[in-house]
């Protein structure tokens, strides 16, 4: 029951901390995180843990802030500052995922060859998992960007639940499909199945309850935009 008493606050956690970044250092803020959300995500995608008897990947919650950090780009700066961070989130992961790879054909110390086992276990990805995950993170990040936009030109400073929520969770099943797809190429169909909808489920209640948050995120004069004003 651990698990269960700790998924929700973490949720809640995550997307709190996402908005104090957005409110400490504004459109910076949002930036950095897209850049370290994208790389945490994919370590901590790596951790399966088991929730009300299903399995569940601790990067969903990480993963699923990303799409809170560009909607408020979108929301507060336009479709092209937010298309601006998705492109720097997929640079990073690219530039992360080259360098971790290239770090893991130093030859290790013996007397710390355990210590070079788990760094090992823990950043070399199979090349279709990783393969997977850069092109889902471009496609459903670009999407959601695109869909966002046309929403808000069809509803205005109107129903921001709507093109909040509504953009994100039509991207994150993209986002799923994609990665599911080419991750899990070849698994057998019961169990892609079982991933896809535990993954799509987690990403859905992530969209919803990042509501409230964008609520309070397009209130929110960041201080550096006040500094950026008196300047």
């Amino acid at each position: 029951m651990l698990n269960e008493w700790l998924w929700i606050p973490s949720a809640l956690l995550t997307l709190g901390l996402l908005v104090l970044s957005y409110k400490l250092f504004g459109r910076v803020g949002l930036f950095a995180w897209i850049a370290m959300a994208s790389v945490v995500a994919n370590i901590q995608v790596t951790q399966q843990i088991v929730i009300g008897g299903f399995i569940f990947t601790l990067g969903n919650i990480v993963y699923g802030s990303l799409y809170l950090a560009t909607d408020i780009l979108n929301e507060k700066y336009g479709r092209h500052t937010a298309r601006k961070g998705v492109w720097l989130g997929f640079f990073i992961l690219v530039v992360s995922t080259v360098l971790m790879q290239y770090a893991l054909l130093y030859e290790p110390f013996e007397e710390a060859l355990f210590m070079h086992e788990s760094f090992e276990a823990l950043f070399s990805m199979l090349p279709l998992i990783t393969l997977g995950s850069l092109a889902a993170y471009l496609v459903s990040q670009l999407f959601d960007v695109f869909i966002y936009s046309k929403i808000r030109a069809k509803t205005g400073e109107k129903k921001l639940w709507l093109r909040t929520t509504g953009s994100t969770v039509v991207s994150q099943f993209i986002d799923t499909l994609t990665f599911c797809t080419i991750a899990f190429w070849g698994m057998e169909w019961d169990i892609w199945w079982n991933i896809f909808i535990t993954t799509y489920v987690a990403k859905f209640i992530i969209a919803w309850m990042a509501t409230p948050f964008m609520y309070y995120a397009k209130r929110t004069v960041p201080q550096d935009d006040e500094t950026e004003k008196v300047a």
